[in-house]
């Protein structure tokens, strides 16, 4: 399993459009090939900071399925005018969990 962590920094004034456009962009990702979970966070200290968390059984499900398909330009139409840079992305696999 991978976790995809985006760090998205909204434009003032649109976090709500945001969320509202994480929200109608829900069913893209859960119809993707390989994708387990979709999560969306927001930042207490920096409120225009979301990480977005995305689970998928590959890599390639991410990087090649989901990214070469027409649901990952229609969730750029979604969401993509509210970002105030290109979000940062990674990819994390858990290698330790305590409890």
């Amino acid at each position: 399993m991978i976790l995809e962590i985006a760090q998205i920094d909204v434009k003032p004034g649109m976090e709500a459009d945001f969320e509202k456009g994480v929200a109608a962009a829900a069913p893209l990702f859960k119809r993707a090939k390989g994708c387990t979970s979709l999560s969306l966070q927001r930042s207490h200290e920096k409120p225009q900071r979301y990480r977005l968390f995305v689970g998928w059984a590959t890599l390639e499900n991410h990087t090649v399925d989901f990214r070469e398909s027409a649901d990952f330009q229609e969730w750029r139409r979604l969401v993509g005018s509210f970002f105030a840079s290109p979000p940062e992305v990674e990819h994390v696999r858990e290698t330790m969990k305590a409890f």
